[in-house]
């Protein structure tokens, strides 16, 4: 038997999702720019996307700029406002647990002469609503938060923080990185106040690279990349016709029953945290005082005292259990992890925390079998390793 775990890395395509990609492949390839039929049918499919991801967030069609996936949806939305915006300010409010999609472009941003202030969070994961209010400046030009972090699965008060700024700071541009969100929850942007939002297909059951960036209609924001002009300017280059469709296959399925999608990932969770319980030396991240319904439904991290995360992850691979040691997209670049830092993880299990992950396809035969490999491989590494 397997047990795949590693949702938040990425998921399994839903067959719905290759059908509709295999079709755009092989007889509807044209390239949506074309004005014959071919092409016409292409720009079709982009378009029916277009307006299904807009219906997912009750927002204008218009609203929605295809991308190649979350971390170029994350850059367009920090370098873009950021150059749009300069002579406003050069003043961004972050927290310290974002991706490094976030972080990295925001570090470029700094060097070239924008300020950015990293709020810290509590012991789950969170940050304050007062705290971002108080980070604010005469030229904060833009807060990013995180709706759920990829690491420990924490959630933000992201619709609190969009109303404090509507209300204080109308001008600030808010930006939410939802790609652990989005497809788990029913966000809707205008609603939350939120201006630019990120999303991967590849998180929720569709194609990987491919996701989009919602734009709130009317603000100012710069394209980084420049060429054919498509998506009105905004991101040139040719659409991932297939991608893009197989996205919104994923997206029509996802928001079918989600509320009770999520409750069956949430009951999930509940039985893989009790049985986790049960285990010397384990320790659950970021869950400390509150319900569990205020953490993502699909994301559980875990320290096991004494034993490498690496030698654990490939022990528990060797026995069909697929986790990760950390953000995947990271994972190129071993080291320490700063959001388990920042949340005040003890040092020891810094090196020695795993995240599992789920999805709408996990079974509960999956999580026990997967609680049985942990029982089995950890006393033995353990074993060995004090040897």
């Amino acid at each position: 038997m397997e047990a795949y775990l590693d949702n938040a890395a990425t998921t399994r395509a839903f067959p719905e999702v290759k059908e509709v990609m295999v079709k755009l492949l092989e007889e509807e390839f044209g390239n949506p720019s074309s004005r014959h039929t071919k092409g016409i049918a292409a720009e079709q499919y982009v378009k029916e996307a277009r307006n299904v991801i807009a219906g997912s967030l009750k927002c204008q069609p218009k609203e929605i700029v295809f991308s190649s996936g979350g971390t170029e949806s994350n850059n367009i939305a920090l370098l873009g406002s950021a150059l749009a915006n300069r002579r406003a300010g050069k003043h961004i409010v972050t927290t310290r647990i974002e991706h490094p999609s976030i972080h990295e472009p925001l570090l470029f941003l700094e060097e070239m002469g924008y300020q950015i202030t990293y709020l810290p969070v509590d012991k789950n994961g969170q940050v304050s609503v007062s705290a971002v209010e108080d980070a604010l400046r005469d030229d904060t030009i833009l807060v990013s938060v995180m709706y759920v972090n990829n690491e420990v699965g924490s959630v933000q008060p992201i619709e609190e923080i969009g109303q404090m700024l509507q209300k204080k700071k109308p001008g600030i541009l808010f930006h939410v990185d939802a790609i652990q969100a989005y497809g788990k929850y029913k966000i809707i942007p205008k609603k939350c106040n939120i201006d630019l939002m990120s999303v991967s297909a590849h998180k929720i059951h569709g194609p990987k690279g491919v996701g989009f960036l919602y734009i709130k209609d009317g603000i100012k924001i710069r394209p980084i990349l420049f060429g054919g002009g498509q998506q009105n300017g905004m991101r040139s280059g040719t659409e991932n016709v297939p991608g893009i469709a197989g996205m919104a296959a994923a997206v029509e399925i996802m928001y079918q029953g989600q509320a009770a999608k999520r409750e069956k990932m949430y009951q999930l969770k509940h039985t893989f945290m009790q049985k986790l319980q049960e285990i010397h030396g384990a320790t659950i991240h970021a869950v400390d005082g509150i319900p569990i319904e205020e953490t993502a439904p699909h994301i559980v991290s875990v320290g096991f005292d004494g034993v490498k995360s690496e030698v654990m992850l490939h022990a528990l691979a060797q026995e069909g259990v697929y986790v990760s040691s950390g953000s995947a997209c990271s994972s190129n670049h071993p080291a320490l992890s700063g959001t388990l830092q920042a949340i005040g993880v003890n040092p020891k299990l810094l090196d020695a925390t795993l995240r599992f992950s789920f999805s709408v396809e996990t079974t509960e035969e999956e999580i026990a079998y997967a609680i049985r490999a942990i029982e089995k491989v950890l006393p033995v590494l353990r074993k060995f390793i004090r040897h």
